[in-house]
This record gives structure tokens, sequence and C-alpha cells, in this order.
């Protein structure tokens, strides 16, 4: 699982360049949002956070069609789904999207404070985006292993994907939001909503791989 955790982030970072399109895809929504909510400061400043997980969320759903399409183009997702046991498989499939988030998903967590500076957000807010996009953003990759693994076989899937998915990330998106306003807004609940996103990723990161692996050993029959 090491050496496949190691050559998927290595193929993650040097193969499509999905990681920098994710990044650039990130700053683009940053960077156009101010011109489109024009000069009020303090309006930006207060939906900044629902701005940076908005473009977190999409620019993770850029690059999930690659998931397995590697894999599939060089024959090794075929020895995979060989293997008898569903159970490894799954385990294989975790750690593939734990590599995809290491080199799509962390880096948006990165730039993070940047966009939130661009966005006027003060300390308190950038903070807590960061730590809810490191906790959250997780999840939608073991979500969109099972849209990357229904689409697998299809030649262009990128748009089945980002469909299938969406409804079942947007209550990740839900509760990164709120977890985040309730850190800077006086009364909100933050505990709560932090929890409950810690609970929907460690959810996924359980239910996510095995309806992968039943998806890969489907379209593998």
């Amino acid at each position: 699982m090491t050496a496949l955790l190691i050559r998927d982030i290595k193929l993650g970072l040097r193969a499509g360049g999905g990681a920098l399109i994710g990044i650039l895809f990130y700053l683009a929504v940053a960077a156009v949002t101010p011109f489109a909510m024009g000069p009020d400061l303090n309006l930006l400043a207060k939906i900044g956070p629902a701005i940076l997980w908005t473009g977190a969320l999409l620019a993770s759903l850029l690059g999930l069609e690659r998931l397995f399409q590697i894999d599939r183009e060089d024959g090794s997702l075929d020895l995979m789904i060989l293997n008898r046991h569903t159970t490894s498989l799954s385990l294989v499939v975790f750690t593939k999207c734990v590599a995809h988030w290491v080199t799509t998903g962390l880096p948006l967590v990165i730039i993070t404070p940047l966009l939130g500076l661009l966005l006027n957000m003060d300390g308190a807010a950038i903070g807590a985006t960061v730590l809810t996009l490191l906790i959250g953003t997780p999840a939608i990759t073991f979500i969109g292993a099972v849209g990357a693994a229904i689409a697998v076989s299809l030649p262009r899937g990128g748009l089945l994907v980002s469909v299938v998915i969406l409804p079942f990330a947007i209550p990740v998106l839900i509760f990164g939001v709120m977890a985040t306003f309730g850190a800077v807004v006086d009364g909100a609940p933050f505990k709560a909503p932090l929890f409950l996103l810690a609970a929907l990723t460690l959810f996924f990161a359980v239910l996510g791989p095995l309806a992968a692996g039943y998806a890969l050993k489907n379209a593998g029959d």
C-alpha cells in the first residue's frame, strides 16, 4: 500500500496536471468574486468562507475522473479487479483516494490563507476555513471515488462523475461553512457542525472505498 501511495502521488503530480488545474480554478474563483461583489469589503469578508468552500468543492471535482483512468489505460486496473477479495480492492481504492487528496485537495488547503487575505477575511475566519477544509475535503474525494468507479469504463465520464457525487457532497459543504461561521460569529454553533463534518469524512472514508470497489468489480464483469 505504501508503494501504491507513493506511485499515485507521483502520477498525480505529473500526469494531466490535475493538481495545477485545481489550484488555478480555485484561484480564479477567489479572484473573480471580488469583482462581482463590488467594493463592499465587509460583505466580502462575511461571505468569504462560503466562497472558498464552494471554490474548493468545485476544484476538487475537476480531477476525480482521472482517479482510476490512468490505471485503466495501463492495464493495472484489470489486475486490481481480478483480485477476488473485495476488501483488498477497497483498501486499494482507499489508498488511491488518499494519494489523490494529497495531490489535489491538500494544495487547496495550503493556499487558502492567501485567498482568505484576498477576500478581506480576518485571522480567525481564515484559520477556521483552513481547519474545516482540512477535515472536510477528504470526504469529497471518498465520495468522488464512487462516481469515478461508475464512470471508469465511459470514454467521457467527467460530467457524469460530477452529477453523481455533487448531491452527496452538499452536506459536506453545508457543515463546513456552518462550522467556519460558528468560529467567527457570536452565538453560532461551531463544535456541532465541526464534529458532524468529521463524522461525514469518517463515514465516507469507509463507505466510499467499499462502494467504489463493488462498482469497479461490476465494471470489469
